[in-house]
């Protein structure tokens, strides 16, 4: 064996019904007095109980998908006119993505509590978009100090966002297999990731109150997101990124629909990663278990449902072809990737 492998310093909570004092411990042992709160509107019943335990001195409710970079200019400026010495943050990806492009600028450090499966929390990933590009990159002011899961906080969240959210979560598992950096730690913490939340979704998509459920998708989805921030973006990110940023698509469902078809795309050349992925889900073969794990959810099946445009296709070609890194295992051209697409966009399997 040769590989260098990058563990990244973070403290993990898990606190089901606790988050309030959980994040207050947190915000106290890292020196936090003057807190910038952020929140969307869509969050204030879960953040408003932490509100409380801790030293607000701002909320901010502009949370904006994609985190468009003026978006996170009055974020950043709001941050000093509050004079905030520490960030916390209530949301999903987008609302700690906001947090994570003030840190960049600031340092200020961060207190994540995750109310989807979206992963965020746990990399040092940031992501801006200025017109139809999004931009990303990494970056250790904005991996978050601690991040608290509280699993109470996601048993209001919509059947149809636990589902996307948690194959975003999967997608993350299945790049980690073989993203520029992947390693063997990379890969054996993604195998079990994709157990957790193989495990955890069904329970969760048919009982969205179910604690256990919320917890064993929490723990598959932090394990996710330590295993991609290792290994680094692969080619199923780098889809989704351009296609999220080009056509202003939803994230997670982006990701839920893209999973299937890069997942075949690429696992004839890595067997591996067949072998591991296959073994999380029971099954005899990775894309046939994920599969099975789809129908039973019911997920995300076609791009256009999601307001990407068919002649997109073609637009989303070379930028797509230009991010896949060097090491895919599947050597990408214009013709396959447009196969890809083409079969993503209508939900169809590739032919």
């Amino acid at each position: 064996m040769r590989f260098t492998h990058q563990t990244l310093p973070q403290r993990v909570v898990f606190a089901a019904g606790g988050s309030p004092a959980a994040v207050a411990a947190e915000v106290e042992a890292l020196g936090g007095t003057k807190v910038m709160l952020i929140a969307s509107d869509r969050e204030k019943e879960l953040a408003d109980p932490i509100d409380k335990e801790i030293p607000v001195v701002l909320r901010h409710e502009e949370v904006v998908m994609h985190v468009p970079v003026e978006v996170a200019e009055r974020a950043r400026r709001a941050a000093a006119d509050a004079g905030a010495d520490i960030l916390v943050s209530v949301g999903g990806g987008s609302t700690t993505g906001l947090a994570k492009a003030v840190a960049m600028t600031t340092g200020l450090p961060i207190v994540a509590v995750p109310t989807t499966y979206a992963g965020s929390e746990a990399t040092d990933v940031w992501g801006l978009t200025e017109g139809e590009t999004k931009t990303t990159g990494v970056d250790d002011r904005v991996l978050p100090a601690s991040v608290v899961y509280d699993a109470a906080l996601l048993t209001t969240l919509p059947g149809g966002m636990t589902v996307a959210s948690g194959l975003n979560a999967m997608a993350h598992c299945v790049d980690a297999m073989w993203g520029p950096r992947a390693d063997p730690i990379d890969r054996a913490l993604a195998q079990e990731g994709i157990r957790a939340l193989a495990n955890g979704l069904p329970t969760v998509a048919s009982d969205s109150t179910s604690v256990q459920g919320i917890e064993q998708t929490l723990y598959g989805a932090y394990l996710a997101a330590v295993a991609f921030a290792s290994a680094g973006s692969g080619m199923h990110h780098k889809i989704c990124h351009v296609l999220g940023g080009m056509f202003n698509l939803p994230h997670a469902q982006t990701h839920a629909v893209v999973l299937p078809y890069v997942l075949a795309f690429n696992i004839a050349h890595a067997p591996e990663a067949e072998t591991r992925i296959a073994q999380a889900f029971s099954s005899g073969k990775a894309s046939a278990g994920l599969a099975t794990l789809r129908e039973v959810l019911g997920a995300p099946r076609a791009l256009r449902d999601y307001g990407m445009p068919e002649d997109g296709i073609a637009k989303a070609l070379a930028p797509i072809i230009e991010a896949i890194p060097a090491n895919n295992p599947t050597p990408v051209t214009h013709a396959n990737l447009t196969l890809l697409l083409r079969a993503a966009w209508a939900g169809e399997p590739i032919s």
